[in-house]
Parts: structure tokens; C-alpha cells; sequence
């Protein structure tokens, strides 16, 4: 009979032995589990043993091993090596992808808490509008069902253009124009580049705009404003709105919106925005910097 050579012998000994790891993995994982941890501390305690029970001053490990189950010894604690490194890998990345979906669901949650009031108050307001001017009416129902559309679909997406973000802010400015029956002074001023890509987050600034008209113009009965302001240059933008408003009517505490958006901020540019309000001479101002 043909002898096989020693390093045949370590080969199928050593395939033989992932065979049964393989198997044990399937069946029964605390078992292997004490496989794997009596080969990390049986050499372990074999040198404990040798260096203070039998006193010698070094130990070489594998010194008496014949050459080819020496190797099959190594081979192993490197694949034992190997498959720590690459569980810790994928423990990181799991804990990472499951981060990356609190925040992802977070902030789904937080755009759809945008602005639903103000969808109730304009179906209010339609109500009794259609019997007095129902070609107002129909307007303002075309110009709902855009902002509608945009606030449930495109807010369902992770970034759109700053383009769809301005040209939905201008839609919910001319539904002001239409619904209020005085006189208000509307600035809407936009400077950027249309050929340049600028994402950014959706509804991100409409609860600023909101805010203005909910504070400043829905209070006061006569020369009201809402002065706004977009600015953009390579990799920021600057967002101004400005209002007066009745000190009275003035809330002492930032409501559910402005909370909302500091979240939302913080998830999706953390260390890249600045957000500030300031009120002079009733005069109230939001400025939103966001670095891309």
C-alpha cells in the first residue's frame, strides 16, 4: 500500500476538521463555541503549567510536535485569528447599518409630522370658500394638492433639489397670497446657481416660513411682512426669514416645529448647520447656514 506524506496527511486531517466545524456550526453553536475556547486555553494552560508548576524558565510552543500537526495546529489558530477579525467586522457593520436605520426611520417620522395643521386649516378655509368664489376655491385646491403631493412624496426621499425645495416654498407663498383678504408685504428672494447640484434634505425650511406667516401675519391686521431670502454658493447656503409680528401674540417657548427641525438638523447635518432667531424692534428673524 502506498504511504501518503506527511503533509497529505496534515491536508486531510486538517480538511476533515473544517468538515466538523462546519457541521457544528449548523447544529449546534454552543458546542462549538467550548470547542473554540478549550483550543484557546488548553495551550494556555499547558504553558501556565510547564512555567510555574514544572519551573522552567521558557517554553517553545509546539517544540515537540511532529512538523506536520504542528502546522495543522497553526493553520488553525490563524483561521481562529481570521474568523475573530472578521466577525468584529461584521459586528461593527451591523451595529453601524443598525444606527444608520434608527436615524433613517427618525427622520421619516419627523418629516411626516411637517406642517399637517396647515393642511387642516386650508380645508377649513375652502369650505367656506366654495359657495362664496368657487374659482378661488379651485385654485387653491390645485395649489393644496401640489404642496400635498410634494409633502408626501417627495418628502418620503432622503434629498431633492434645492430647485424642488424652492419652487414648493413658492407655492405655499402663493397660497397665502390667495387666502388672505389684506394687504401684506411678500418678498421672496432666490440667488443661485441653476446649474448647480445642490441637494438637500426635503421640508427642510418650511416650517421657518410657517412660522412667519402663523406669528407674524395671521395676528396682525395691518401692515404685516414676510421678507424672505436664499442664498447659495459653493457648498452652503444661507436661508433668511423675516417677519414682525405682535409681541402679544408672540409664543414664550419654541413650539413642536422648531423642535422638530433642530432634530432633524442635528440627524441629517450634524456639525454643518447653524441655526439662530433673533427679535428686534418686533421684528422677528430666523437664519438657517448649512454647510453641504
Amino acid at each position: 500500500m502506498k504511504r501518503l506524506s506527511p503533509f497529505l496527511k496534515a491536508s486531510r486531517v486538517f480538511l476533515l476538521f473544517c468538515s466538523m466545524i462546519s457541521i457544528l456550526k449548523k447544529n449546534n453553536w454552543l458546542l462549538l463555541k467550548i470547542i473554540i475556547l478549550t483550543t484557546i486555553l488548553v495551550p494556555l494552560g499547558i504553558t501556565a503549567y510547564e512555567i510555574i508548576v514544572l519551573q522552567k524558565e521558557s517554553v517553545l510552543f509546539l517544540g515537540n510536535f511532529h512538523p506536520a500537526l504542528a502546522t495543522i495546529v497553526l493553520v488553525y489558530y490563524g483561521i481562529l485569528l481570521l474568523a475573530g477579525a472578521i466577525w468584529i467586522i461584521l459586528q461593527l457593520k451591523s451595529v453601524l447599518k443598525l444606527k444608520n436605520e434608527r436615524i433613517k426611520n427618525e427622520l421619516l417620522h419627523l418629516q411626516s409630522q411637517v406642517n399637517p395643521h396647515f393642511f387642516f386649516n386650508m380645508l377649513n378655509n375652502l369650505y367656506g370658500l366654495v359657495d362664496v368664489d368657487s374659482e378661488k376655491a379651485k385654485a387653491l385646491i390645485l395649489k393644496l394638492s401640489e404642496l400635498m403631493r410634494y409633502s408626501i412624496y417627495e418628502g418620503e426621499r432622503k434629498t431633492v433639489t434645492l430647485k424642488e425645495e424652492v419652487d414648493y416654498l413658492q407655492n405655499y407663498i402663493d397660497l397665502h397670497r390667495m387666502r388672505y383678504h389684506k394687504a401684506i408685504d411678500i418678498e421672496f428672494n432666490v440667488d443661485f446657481d441653476k446649474n448647480m447640484n445642490y441637494n438637500i434634505m426635503p421640508l427642510l425650511y418650511i416650517i421657518l416660513v410657517e412660522n412667519a406667516f402663523k406669528h407674524g401675519v395671521e395676528n396682525l391686521r395691518q401692515k404685516a411682512f414676510v421678507h424672505i431670502s436664499l442664498n447659495a454658493t459653493y457648498k452652503h447656503i444661507s436661508f433668511v426669514v423675516k417677519n414682525n409680528y405682535d409681541k402679544d401674540e408672540l409664543p414664550k417657548k419654541p413650539g413642536i416645529g422648531i423642535k422638530n427641525l433642530k432634530r432633524r438638523l442635528e440627524l441629517a447635518y450634524p456639525n454643518q448647520h447653524n441655526l439662530t432667531f433673533t427679535s428686534v424692534n418686533d421684528i422677528h428673524t430666523a437664519h438657517l447656514d448649512l454647510n453641504l
